[in-house]
């Protein structure tokens, strides 16, 4: 039974702007110093507000209602009885969906003109009534399959577009990689393992950039494969890991560089990096879990899914 609505938040380029140069005022001159428009960061911070109180106003009375900032999420207890409205674009809905067990998430878009994105099917002006829906057992939901890493001190992270596995500036990640009964040490800038919602985000480029550069190099035709040769469905019980650069050498291999997690498999990482090496997911690289040298990390199919209410099922 939903009790309660949540409503995620994001500060809106304005408003960080005001935050690194401490006024409106000074976040204006500097725009206009570099020759670009303030009044365009303004009425996109207007109209995003106004969405927001648009879509506080049309949440049921009858639902208690709650604001978070999308930074607060990591240390947010959301209750079994919410639901989730997040208002914003793709990347708040990914960025929300790894924080929750099994609330149902509306994704709603605060400006179309400004925002479009495949996760926000949903408008302001309709939100109440899909709010209302949710709160009934009306709404379909979508149920979308999360990666997750383990590490051996107990601590996990979730991703529901990928995780990156590698170093945290330019240099290389020393590693050993174990997958469906082979395992080799390796050297390269990471690892990304990609789902379902994810495999045609980073994966498409690492697959279109690898293909490219192996034409390049070799004067040979290697076309990147349709995406509908390694999309997967949202619901997919399986992920796309690939090893980013590998580098081989004496101590080194690369044999193992890309390939499909099923349930009941794991992809194995132990790092022999004594420093700047971790693992975040959907690219929040502030929300990350050391991965150095002892640290093994065990990836594989979450133990629950994101749930995405949908227009039709």
């Amino acid at each position: 039974m939903i009790e309660r609505v949540v409503i995620v938040t994001k500060k809106t380029p304005l408003e960080e702007l005001v935050e690194r140069f401490n006024s409106r005022a000074q976040a204006r001159f500097y725009i206009e110093h570099l020759g670009g428009s303030f009044e365009e960061y303004a009425a996109a911070d207007a109209r995003y507000a106004a969405s927001v109180e648009r879509l506080k106003r049309s949440i049921p009375r009858s639902l208690k209602t709650q604001l978070i900032e999308r930074s607060f999420l990591p240390n947010f207890l959301f209750s079994d009885d919410c639901l989730v409205v997040t208002i914003g674009p793709d990347g708040l809905v990914v960025n929300t969906a790894k924080y929750l067990t099994r609330q149902p998430i509306l994704a709603v878009n605060p400006d179309p003109e400004r925002v479009d994105g495949i996760l926000i099917p949903f408008a302001v002006e309709e939100a109440g009534e899909w709010v209302a829906r949710a709160a009934e057992g009306r709404a379909a939901v979508q149920p979308v399959t999360m990666a997750k890493a383990t590490l051996n001190t107990g601590q996990s992270l979730y991703g529901f577009n990928d995780l990156f596995i590698g170093p945290q500036s330019h240099i290389s990640a020393r590693y050993r990689i174990e997958f469906a009964g082979k395992a080799e040490d390796q050297m390269s800038s990471g690892i990304i393992v990609s789902t379902g919602a994810g495999s045609t985000g980073w994966l498409q480029s690492i697959v279109t950039g690898a293909c490219r550069v192996a034409a390049g190099a070799s004067k040979a035709k290697v076309a990147p494969p349709d995406q509908e040769q390694y999309r997967l469905p949202w619901d997919a019980e399986e992920l796309y890991f690939t090893v980013r650069e590998p580098f081989t050498s004496r101590i080194s291999k690369a044999n193992i560089v890309f390939g499909r997690i099923r349930r009941r498999q794991s992809l194995v990482l132990r790092s022999y990096m004594p420093e700047r090496c971790v693992i975040f997911s959907d690219g929040i690289e502030s929300d990350y879990l050391a991965f150095t040298a002892g640290t093994v990390a065990t990836i594989g199919i979450a133990d629950r899914k994101a749930n995405l209410i949908v227009r039709n099922p």
